[in-house]
């Protein structure tokens, strides 16, 4: 048996730059994982694949990014055993956290093991980009750059990275959630376009890069935020109140409505936490945890 973090994610600076060819969209934004999670237990079977999970809401059928993550191993490897996954659901769903993404590359990292690391890593990278825009970068275990639709993905350099790793964060979510496609198609219906070009994008992050003693806040920047802050007016609200407050510099993660904020000792998590559910209501979601 098998137990494994499967960690949320944040973009922590993301640039929609245009619409491709094959209605995917390209960018340049930098993720990262972070230590708050669910957790999959991995149980092998002589053949066949099932998942369980904790949250009742969570579909577990064949859609499930689990079981074609597993499937998908299977089909690259030839192997033919089996395994069953449960899977203990934390990171909250529809909320830009990569939560399916993160289960389902887990769930091939754990397949690996048990077929004795019939995939390397260059192999892993591929199947995982497969699945999905947001797979990859969970392999890496830290900050990372991803251009393309989210599948072509570098680690973030040292000198950057260690900006980064270990800083705390406060995640929190209002009880909607912000449905990534239709996101993008607000993003392609707004004028004036909201897309940044690649260029720019590309000088921006170099610029923050460059820097050595930039903090990771100057490096904050998500071009989706328009979109989900026209339709969710709660969102802007709230961040704009955590602002003025409190003195943080929050922002959307990915398509939203996962919101973040740096904090250190000095900030008042408790207060802080206490005006989000102020704002959002008892059932809004909040966690505090580390950039990994």
């Amino acid at each position: 048996m098998i137990v494994l973090h499967s960690p949320a994610k944040l973009n922590l600076f993301l640039a929609i730059t245009g619409r491709r060819e094959d209605g995917f969209h390209n960018l340049v934004s930098v993720a990262t994982p972070v230590e708050f999670g669910d957790t999959l237990t991995v149980e092998p079977r002589e053949a066949g694949f099932s998942l369980a999970c904790d949250e009742p809401t969570l579909e577990i059928d064949e859609t499930n990014l689990v079981l074609r993550a597993a499937r998908a191993f299977a089909e690259a490897t030839g192997w033919t055993g089996g395994a069953h996954f449960s899977l203990e659901k934390r990171i909250p769903m529809g909320a830009g956290l990569g939560g399916g993404s993160s289960n389902a590359t887990t769930a091939l990292v754990a397949l690996n093991r048990l077929a004795g690391g019939r995939l390397g890593a260059e192999a892993m990278a591929q199947v995982a980009a497969n699945l999905g825009s947001d797979c990859a970068l969970f392999l890496q275990g830290g900050p990372v750059i991803m251009r393309g639709r989210g599948e072509v993905v570098h680690a973030l350099p040292e000198h950057a990275a260690s900006r980064l790793r270990g800083r705390r964060v406060l995640i929190f979510k209002p009880a909607v959630s912000v449905n990534t496609a239709w996101a993008y198609r607000q993003m392609m219906k707004t004028v004036p376009s909201p897309y940044l070009p690649s260029f720019k994008a590309e000088e921006r992050l170099a610029g923050w890069i460059g820097r050595s003693v930039a903090p990771a806040e100057e490096l904050l920047f998500n071009n989706m935020e328009a979109s989900a802050f026209a339709k969710y007016i709660a969102l802007p609200t709230a961040l704009g109140c955590l602002r003025e407050e409190f003195g943080l510099a929050p922002r959307m993660s990915g398509s939203g409505s996962a919101c973040f904020a740096f904090v250190s000792d000095a900030t008042p998590v408790a207060a802080v936490a206490a005006r989000i559910h102020d704002l959002w209501g008892h059932e809004a979601f909040v966690i505090e945890t580390r950039l990994m």
